[in-house]
């Protein structure tokens, strides 16, 4: 078991591993450039296999999120939102919060 998932993003399409959030976590964005916007995503959908934009963010930002069930998140540059530089990207357990890189099917 993993507590956070990191990436280091140089290009679009780019994402971090997923990580299976339950409670409160961490969201840690550093190096934003260029018009580059980093977006939260969460499985969704009855068949739960479908991912979902849940937050975007278009600067450097330290924040927290609550996740009340046991879902799978990731954290990355969607195609055609990569402007320049290299982003720094984190989502990360807090306190009792449970997670894991191991997907939940």
């Amino acid at each position: 078991m993993t507590g956070e998932v990191t990436k280091s993003i140089t290009a679009q399409n780019t994402f971090s591993d997923e990580i299976t959030i339950q409670g409160y976590f961490n969201v840690s964005v550093t190096g934003i450039a260029g018009g580059t916007i980093v977006t939260v995503q969460r499985i969704s959908g009855v068949d739960g296999t479908t991912f979902t934009d849940v937050d975007t963010f278009t600067s450097d930002i330290e924040t927290y999120g609550y996740e009340p069930e046991a879902l799978q998140y990731k954290i990355g540059v969607k195609s055609s939102e990569f402007g320049s530089g290299t982003c720094k990207v984190r989502l990360g357990l807090v306190g009792r919060g449970h997670g894991t890189t191991t997907p939940i099917r």
